[in-house]
């Protein structure tokens, strides 16, 4: 039971909800597309995306709990770490296990899907495989890559590779939606490393937000905030998305005190977080909200 209820905090089921949204958002789009896919092949898609990240997560805070970081972490809800492994230690290498055990799910389908719809899937899984790998051990200690690699992942790598193994195609409409989640889960890992910063720096993490301080990183946080409504205003007005697609913009409601937060309050951890919460609402609603928007569009 303390087994199962460790690997349930590793997993970090409300993180999920991020993967969720995206999925919905992938599957919108197809249906927006004109194409007909598969509901049995889609909830193989999203067991495959939903295991990657539960994998990324359970080996993230393993090798975090292995070099020390969770013990060191001060918690906050949108921390690296749950810091179950630091509660329950003798579970440590079961959990680890487990993530190794959802890598394999995620090669399994990966082989399947690339037997369904060919070779040209193959650089996104390899892709997607390298960055749950070595994210902890390589990608955190170098942080331009450190910056983008989260976007990347959830965004074109994630999108695109589920678009066409629904629809056998790839679509410029899913590769300009996935750059708008490319600006969305960068910034939602670019702020909630402020927390954890100095204990990051502890055990050897090198991110961008060591690299240039708090000033400069508020400023990368709130032009990808801004950059990702640029492009959904320029695929509207561009004919790429439908006037529906603009329920995205009611996010401004909240991406607006969030921006005046990072601005002015970078240094300040604790006024700064009120805007993590903040942060979280916006990378999920804006995609979940454009998704509504497309399946209000169809015919």
């Amino acid at each position: 039971m303390k087994l199962l209820k460790s690997f349930l905090e590793v997993a970090r089921p409300p993180f999920l909800l991020l993967t969720l949204v995206i999925m919905a958002l992938v599957a919108a789009t197809a249906s927006y597309e004109g194409f007909d896919w598969s509901s049995p092949l889609f909830m193989l898609v999203l067991l495959g995306a939903v295991s990657a990240h539960i994998s990324v997560n359970i080996l993230n805070e393993y090798e975090d709990y292995e070099s020390g970081l969770d013990a060191m972490t001060e918690r906050t809800p949108f921390s690296g770490g749950s810091g179950a492994l630091v509660k329950n230690p003798q579970a440590a290498e079961a959990v680890g296990s487990l993530g190794y055990l959802f890598l394999g799910i995620v090669v399994s389908l990966g082989v399947f899907f690339v037997y369904l719809r060919g070779w040209e899937l193959l650089p996104i899984g390899i892709a997607g495989i390298l960055l749950i790998l070595f994210y902890t051990s390589k990608i955190t200690r170098r942080p331009w890559l450190c910056l983008i690699s989260p976007g990347i992942a959830f965004g074109p790598l994630m999108m695109t590779g589920s678009y066409f193994v629904l629809t056998g195609e790839y679509s410029w409409v899913i590769f300009g939606l996935s750059t708008i989640v490319f600006f969305l889960v960068n910034n939602l890992l670019l702020l909630n490393q402020f927390p954890d910063e100095e204990a990051d720096r502890k055990v050897g993490r090198f991110n961008i937000l060591m690299h240039l301080g708090s000033e400069s990183s508020s400023v990368i946080f709130n032009s990808f905030l801004g950059l990702s409504y640029l492009v959904l205003a320029y695929m509207i007005i561009d004919g790429w998305l439908p006037y529906w697609a603009g329920l995205g913009f009611f996010t401004l409601i909240l991406a607006w005190p969030l921006r005046v937060t990072v601005k002015y309050h970078h240094h300040s951890l604790t006024k700064l977080l009120p805007a993590l919460g903040l942060n979280v609402s916006v990378v999920l609603l804006m995609p979940s909200l454009i998704a509504v928007g497309l399946v209000l569009a169809l015919p």
